[in-house]
């Protein structure tokens, strides 16, 4: 629970205060000092009888009241300081610096644990342990350096590790990017991440807070939590964006399904993310980028104008928009043939706009108002202008300064020369503006922003299934997969249509029904995890005679229980699947199906409850999505049914939960209808 006492404190007690500044509790001192805290500061050494100017107290018993402690001692002191802070001295928020507790072992768990009791007895909030601190408007509570100047304007910064924030402050100062408020959570014993948001977004004022969120999240408490608060805070005008640490490892989980193959931590991560509209960064610097693209006027379009002195550099930019979905269309016309009257010989309007390396202020000047007001098929510019160190160019920064306040559209200044232009760019970010660096990691995080959707709504409607025979099917199944009676019964339950098979472990019985049928027909193995591997799959049988044949040879398979006989069907193969990660909503996959779900991993997930647009974006954001829409002569699906069992998979994973995994690859599709062929399902 974030409360007052952390946030705006009327005092202030360092335990472990020192006169050392290399010291954390020298250090921590000295940044409180330097931020001007206003309150009364208290100061506890029992070796020293004053601190960097303020009095010292022996120990904790002797202090006044106080509404803020922040802990520098050994975690072996910690739970009995925190319990007399707590009980004898009306102490609600604690910040604890110290490191050895859950992180080293099971006595700092324990330690951990205590002092968590304690805060909670009290109604507090306890920050860390092991966290650089906290920043706020009212004082600079952290020990590490540098200390960012509050910017109410700026970014609040919230951490899982206290050392990436250093990081990311570090880096952020030297490309103009300022800072709000910064927590550092560390260990999250009693605040994590997700409490922050939710304070954040409880007490949200458009007006008056930030309204950039920068997150660096090495573990996901509480999914339900970040998801409900994020879409939150972005529906109420905030940007979020987001790293999420280790998210690739996919833990001890078995891959026994196509699903557990090619499904992911990370994509349930980003499943989340995109639900929630944070968007999704892999690095610091991408963060840092997107929290500039943030700073500047709202991309409305695709189309980007990129101008330039810099050949190179150009191209390098266009690739990186294209590959993202953004679109640096041709200029032409009138006044494109205009605009080339105003510069230099040789120069490129086509777009590219390249004005050469002689160019001047002037002619970037016109070529933004070209851009501004001339040039409808332009949603933004990038202006790359760096220096080769033979002429001053504060003349160009001081115009491109003045654009960027002016224009509506936005402009993202890419100033790479930081040796040879190091005094011009500073006077540019001294302005309040963000320099980027480098192009192709604006290309990327300028995509990555227009592509993240805003927060879905939270009324998502589902088509109506049987939940009463899925419950039959899921209370009376065993742990572990079900067999083809129970699975097929799920799928009728969900509405999910399906091809007409036998299964049979009788061969007699087998050439009996198969007068239900009409040849061709596939023959599967019924028990290996994987039937194509195990060479359990045959194509192509037309008669009794191969059917009798071919159950021999299916049966004598390795885990062979029975033997599944469907109708060959022709269309294209697609593939939908679920993944449960703990804590999560399930993962909800669509892709091609078949062997290409593995080969191409070309894979789409969302979380669910998914809506009908969800389904929708996911679909059409698979590279295959041309062979959906049908290419090259050959037949495409019926998007709208591929949709609809996307989610008609999602109320079925809603009404049955203890779904862990589950495959339907592949599913036959055409222009007229879509059946799945293959199924498992696995429930724990």
């Amino acid at each position: 629970m974030v409360n007052n006492q952390l946030l705006n404190p009327k005092s202030i007690a360092i335990i472990g205060a020192s006169n050392d500044t290399k010291k954390p509790g020298g250090n921590m001192l000295k940044n409180i000092l330097a931020g001007g805290f206003a309150g009364n500061l208290y100061a506890v050494n029992p070796k020293e009888e004053r601190v960097q100017g303020i009095k010292s107290f022996s120990e904790v018993k002797e202090i006044p009241q106080t509404d803020l402690a922040i802990l520098a001692i050994p975690a072996k002191y910690c739970p009995k300081t925190v319990k007399i802070l707590a009980k004898e001295k009306n102490t609600k928020a604690f910040i604890i610096i110290s490191a050895g507790f859950g992180e080293a072992g099971e006595q700092g768990k324990q330690w951990e644990q205590q002092i968590v009791s304690t805060v909670s007895s009290v109604d507090g909030c306890l920050v860390g342990p092991n966290c650089i601190g906290v920043i706020t408007e009212n004082y600079k509570g952290v020990f590490t350096a540098p200390v960012p100047q509050f910017n109410p304007k700026g970014c609040d910064l919230i951490s899982g590790s206290g050392a990436t924030a250093v990081f990311i402050m570090e880096a952020g100062m030297a490309l103009g990017v300022s800072f709000a408020n910064v927590f550092s959570v560390g260990n999250a014993a009693l605040t994590g991440v997700e409490d922050i948001l939710e304070y954040m977004d409880d007490n949200f004022d458009a007006e008056k807070d930030p309204l950039i969120k920068l997150v660096y999240l090495e573990t996901i408490s509480n999914p339900q939590k970040l998801l409900k608060h994020a879409s939150s805070l972005i529906k109420k005008g905030a940007k979020i964006a987001a790293i999420k640490a280790g998210s690739t490892a996919e833990g001890s989980r078995a891959a026994t399904s196509h699903t557990g193959a090619i499904a992911s931590s990370d994509m349930t991560v980003r499943a989340l993310f995109h639900k929630a509209g944070i968007v999704y960064c892999s690095s610091r610097e991408e963060l840092l980028s997107v929290a500039s693209i943030f700073n500047y006027k709202k991309l409305e379009g695709k189309n980007i104008a990129i101008i330039t002195h810099a050949g190179g550099s150009a191209v390098m930019l266009a690739d990186e928009l294209s590959k993202g979905g953004l679109k640096v269309p041709e200029i032409s016309g009138p006044d494109a043939e205009k605009l080339k009257t105003f510069l230099y010989p040789g120069a490129s309007v086509a777009n590219p706009i390249d004005f050469l390396a002689t160019g001047t202020a002037e002619q970037l000047g016109i070529i933004i108002d070209y851009c501004e007001h001339k040039f409808d098929n332009i949603d933004a510019m990038a202006v790359v202008f760096g220096s080769p160190g033979l002429f001053d160019v504060e003349n160009v920064y001081n115009v491109l300064s003045v654009k960027l306040e002016i224009c509506n559209k936005p402009i993202f200044p890419v100033l790479p020369s930081v040796v040879n232009a190091q005094r011009e760019i500073q006077s540019f970010l001294k302005k309040g503006h963000i320099n980027f660096p480098d192009e192709v990691v604006l290309g990327k995080a300028l995509s990555q922003v227009f592509n993240t959707p805003e927060p879905v709504s939270e009324a998502i409607s589902l088509p109506k299934i049987d939940i009463e025979k899925i419950r039959s099917v899921i209370d009376t199944a065993s742990e572990g997969y079900l067999g083809a009676t129970q699975t097929q019964k799920l799928l009728d339950a969900a509405g999910i249509p399906r091809v007409t098979e036998l299964v049979e472990n009788s061969k007699e019985k087998l050439l009996a029904a198969m007068d239900s049928l009409e040849f061709p027909v596939v023959m599967k193995v019924v028990g290996p995890l994987h039937k194509s591997d195990a060479k359990g799959v045959v194509l192509n049988i037309t008669s009794k005679e191969e059917v009798s044949e071919t159950f021999d040879r299916l049966m004598q398979i390795d885990s062979a229980t029975a033997v599944m006989v469907q109708p060959q069907l022709a269309g294209l193969e697609l593939f939908v699947g679920v993944m449960k990660e703990p804590g999560f909503n399930h993962t909800i996959l669509c892709g091609l199906g078949g062997i290409f779900i593995e080969v191409l991993n070309d894979v789409s997930a969302g979380l669910s409850p998914i809506s009908k647009n969800e389904a929708q974006q996911m679909v059409q954001s698979l590279r295959g999505y041309k062979l959906i829409q049908g290419a090259r002569g050959r037949e495409g699906v019926d998007e709208n049914q591929f949709v609809e069992i996307i989610q008609r998979l999602s109320a079925l994973v809603e009404a049955a939960p203890e779904i862990t995994e589950m495959d339907i690859n592949p599913l036959i599709g055409t222009r007229k209808n879509i059946v799945a062929v293959d199924a498992r399902v696995r429930v724990g």
